[in-house]
């Protein structure tokens, strides 16, 4: 058997094409068979990594006797919540305005116009946990719409109109003053918790638009206890079972505030996001733990993550074999058969806690609750000896768990991660000098620009090998690749980069802006004509889109000069204000943006090419410390097309830099030294 869905290109959705259900794909032939045999909608939106997407899945879309209903009373359209975020805040705002709560696998009813007027999340196929049983929902909803059907299209009008109140973001630059960052650090630090880390209590997300914020807020006050906050939440991270102590990498969230239980799936976002956060702190402290997560985190990418053609995937599933967490967990035998030497596997189980009774479901997940150096102490053991010893002991333990059956992998390639991951790798290269990494960004950068555009220059969504790039781009999209092709420029000093983001910029301020209210609209003015055009401003798993546009947009108008890039990032950042103020961990990108226009940013002019003798000295002053609030260019002032770069000449023929501030610069410098006294604040303009 087998349905509609055989024929698309998502995961999730392939998933279920051999279901009993006789599912659509979201699109007109879908609505048209709704509108034409007045049937309400069965909308069900999920993602491939999904646990409970998987059981409900399982419990319901495979059973018989619930696909008879679904068909028999329903049009059944699946959606992939990575393919159409547009669909997927649409539809998450009215379920949460329906019920107070959302999450995955969402389940919404809607009338065949597409209005919503029940929902929920994960409904058991019996009754149980206090909710009703699947079948028994489908009975409800279907009686409700054959015997009272007016009043429920009454009921939906309200919650579209609900649904259709635009955040207004008609703010002043003059919005923005130093005391927002100040109320907004006192509320952070308010949910702070200063034992586990992290904010707030389980489960825990890691947090990475507000650790960059605080990071930001170390870098312009020396704000220690700001640093401290990051430090701590990221070493209980990298010490949790939320970091596989294998292969590298961040599961999707900790089930408790410890940090010990994942819910096991791996994002490419939060590895894009988390990898960031960790070489932002090893900027700062130093210290070898930091590089080392960033490392093997991208170094898990590249080996599990990545496309021979350049493109990231997106995600590892939590489940293999139908249980969750398998591959990951382990036994006291498992270690001491994979392990010929009983002293080194005895100090591996001790070091990351693998039991006999277990930490989960009795079995261990692995993670590091005490010191090294007392478990060597412990065994008689030279703490030198000891890591030796657990280097090879993790190599041997990642090989023979690699002949485990694997969880699934979602394979598509959506174009914002990749954005993300973009930044992370080309951050990452010139950060820590590792050119392999470098050269993964620019791979990836150029398979983006040959895959993902359309003969116009727009973007594509979603791509998987085998079948062409499809779906309209969302903002996101524009605003996640302009960051990172930013950053890649900043890196190799390559102006196509510069002049692809500038474009996609450029395009946002066509397609996407709210003429009305300010900002943009996480859909094209060309896109699908939907209930509602969604407006989302408050980060979530990822970044604010919004945000990330005026960051975008300000970065652009450090490097060009063009006052309406400046205008519109300050107006857009400037009507969030009062968000940031009372909810800073729900607009840490935004907090970020904020913290650039009130910290004085400068641009830094490097006249000479790229791969001249005295440009990498200069170089290293400028990337090898934290400095969040710079932009860089390379080149000379009289080829490159980038204003920052034009009618500044060398000076005596050698490389010359010219540190400025809205274009004002203070006076040329041909010395190393002398370009860190003036970033210093120690040389006069």
């Amino acid at each position: 058997m087998g349905n509609r869905l055989a024929r698309e290109t998502s995961p999730y959705l392939i998933q279920h094409a051999g279901n009993p259900v006789d599912w659509y794909p979201w699109g007109e032939e879908a609505l048209e068979k709704a509108r034409a045999e007045q049937k309400p909608i069965l909308l069900s939106i999920g993602y491939a990594a999904c646990h409970w997407c998987h059981v409900m899945a399982h419990e319901s879309f495979e059973d018989e006797e619930t696909a008879g209903l679904m068909n028999r009373y329903f049009v059944n359209v699946k959606v992939d919540r990575e393919e159409r975020p547009d669909l997927d805040s649409i539809y998450m705002n009215a379920v949460v305005a329906l019920t107070g709560r959302g999450g995955w696998p969402m389940t919404v009813f809607l009338t065949p116009d597409g209005r919503p007027f029940y929902g929920g999340t994960y409904f058991p196929r019996e009754p149980r946990y206090g909710m009703p049983g699947f079948k028994q929902v489908l009975r409800s909803v279907a009686d409700a719409w054959e015997k009272r059907r007016d009043e429920i299209v009454e009921d939906a009008g309200k919650v579209g109109q609900h649904l259709e109140q635009s955040l207004a973001l008609q703010g002043t630059a003059g919005a923005l003053r130093p005391e927002l960052l100040d109320t907004a650090l006192q509320r952070i630090h308010a949910s702070f918790d200063a034992r586990l880390g992290g904010f707030g209590g389980a489960p825990k997300f890691p947090p990475s638009m507000t650790l960059e914020f605080l990071l930001r807020m170390v870098y312009e006050r020396g704000d220690q206890h700001a640093l401290f906050m990051v430090e701590h939440t990221l070493e209980k991270m990298a010490r949790g079972g939320i970091y596989d102590q294998l292969g590298g990498g961040f599961a999707r969230y900790a089930t408790d505030a410890a940090w010990l239980v994942p819910h096991f799936e791996k994002m490419l976002y939060d590895n894009a996001l988390l990898s960031r956060i960790y070489l932002f702190a090893w900027q700062v402290t130093g210290k070898p733990l930091y590089r080392r997560i960033v490392e093997e985190t991208l170094d898990w990418v590249v080996r599990e993550m990545r496309h021979e053609a350049g493109g990231f995937y997106s995600s590892l599933d939590a489940d293999s074999e139908g249980e969750e967490g398998k591959f990951y967990v382990w036994r006291p035998d498992e270690i001491r058969e994979a392990l010929d030497d009983p002293r080194t596997a005895e100090l591996f189980m001790r070091t990351y806690d693998v039991t006999d009774h277990g930490n989960w479901e009795g079995k261990s997940i692995l993670h590091l609750p005490g010191e090294l150096e007392e478990v060597a102490a412990e065994l008689q053991m030279a703490p030198e000896e000891a890591r030796a010893r657990l280097k090879e002991a993790r190599e041997t333990l990642y090989r023979v768990r690699a002949q485990r059956v694997w969880p699934g992998l979602d394979d598509k390639v959506l174009t914002s991660w990749n954005g993300l991951m973009l930044r992370a790798f080309a951050e990452a290269g010139r950060a820590l000098q590792r050119e392999d990494y470098t050269q993964v960004a620019i791979e990836n950068a150029r398979f983006l620009y040959e895959t993902m555009r359309d003969e116009n220059g727009r973007l594509r969504r979603t791509w998987k090998a085998g079948s062409e790039a499809r779906l309209n781009g969302y903002l996101e999209d524009y605003a996640y690749l302009a960051a990172g092709l930013l950053e890649l420029y900043q890196t190799v000093f390559d102006e196509r980069w510069f002049a692809w983001a500038q474009e996609l910029a450029d395009l946002m301020l066509v397609h996407f802006r709210d003429e009305e209210n300010g900002g943009f609209f996480d859909t094209s003015d060309d896109h699908e004509t939907l209930i509602q055009r969604p407006k989302d401003v408050q980060d979530n798993a990822v970044p604010s889109g919004n945000a990330m546009a005026a960051l975008v947009l300000y970065k652009l108008a450090l490097y060009t000069g063009r006052e309406h890039y400046a205008q519109e990032a300050e107006r857009m950042t400037g009507g969030m204000v009062q968000y940031m103020g009372r909810y800073p961990t729900g607009f840490g990108q935004w907090l970020c943006v904020a913290a650039l226009m009130l910290g004085e940013p400068h641009e830094v002019a490097i006249i000479g090419r790229p791969d001249e003798a005295g440009t990498r000295p200069m170089l290293d002053v400028l990337q090898g410390a934290y400095r969040p609030h710079q932009v860089v260019a390379v080149g000379s002032d009289e080829e490159s097309a980038i204003p920052l770069l034009r009618g500044r000449p060398q000076i005596d023929s050698r490389v010359t830099a010219y540190v400025c501030r809205q274009f004002v610069c203070r006076r040329p410098v041909t010395e190393p030294s002398a370009l860190q006294a003036q970033l210093a604040g120690e040389a006069a303009v």
